[in-house]
C-alpha cells in the first residue's frame, strides 16, 4: 500500500519509478508517525493517561518557582518593552487625533501647577523603563555573543543593569 495520493507531478514522478513508503527500505520514514484515524483529542487523552499511568507531576508553574534575580529581570524586561511600544503607540495616535500641538499641552501641564516633586517622579516613571530597557537589551546583546552565561556573572549584570538604569533615570529626572 503506498501512503502518496498521485496528485502532485512530483509523487506521480515518485509513483513512477515505483517509490512508496510502505516498501521495508523506507519504513524508518513513518516509523514514529501517528496513525491518520486518530484526532488530535485522542491523542491527548492518551498522553494524559500516560502521564497519569507513570505518576508524572503536570508541567511546574511559576508560582511553584524561587524567585530569582534574573528571573524578575526578564519579566521586567518584556514588560518595560511592552510599555514603552504601548507608550509611544499611544502618544503617536494622541498627537495625531488631539487638537493642538506639543506647546500647547506643555504649557498646559505647566498650569496645573504640580510641585517639583511631582514632576520628578514622572521624570524617573518615564526614564526608567527606557533606560532599564536599553541597558538589559545591552546584556542581552553581549549573551548573542556566548558571553556572560555563568550564575555569577549573570547576577552581577543583572544588578550592573539595574544600579545604572537607578543612576540614569534619577540623572534624567534632576535635568
Amino acid at each position: 500500500m503506498c501512503l502518496f495520493k498521485l496528485d502532485s507531478p512530483l509523487l506521480l514522478t515518485f509513483a513512477r519509478q515505483g517509490v512508496c513508503l510502505s516498501k521495508p527500505q523506507y519504513s524508518f520514514l513513518y516509523r514514529h508517525a501517528a496513525p491518520m484515524g486518530t484526532t488530535a483529542k485522542d491523542e491527548m487523552n492518551k498522553f494524559w493517561a500516560k502521564n497519569a499511568r507513570l505518576n508524572r507531576p503536570m508541567s511546574p508553574h511559576i508560582t511553584i518557582y524561587q524567585w530569582s534575580v534574573p528571573m524578575m529581570m526578564s519579566i521586567t524586561h518584556r514588560g518595560t518593552g511592552v510599555g514603552l511600544s504601548g507608550a509611544i503607540s499611544a502618544f503617536a495616535v494622541a498627537a495625531l487625533v488631539l487638537p493642538g500641538n506639543y506647546p500647547y499641552y506643555l504649557d498646559l501641564i505647566h498650569s496645573l501647577s504640580i510641585g517639583p516633586i511631582l514632576i520628578g517622579l514622572a521624570k524617573f516613571g518615564i526614564a526608567f523603563p527606557v533606560s532599564y530597557h536599553t541597558y538589559n537589551g545591552i546584556r542581552h546583546l553581549y549573551w548573542d555573543v556566548g558571553k556572560g552565561f555563568k550564575i555569577p556573572e549573570v547576577y552581577r549584570t543583572g544588578y550592573t543593569v539595574i544600579g545604572l538604569s537607578i543612576i540614569t533615570s534619577i540623572a534624567i529626572a534632576m535635568i
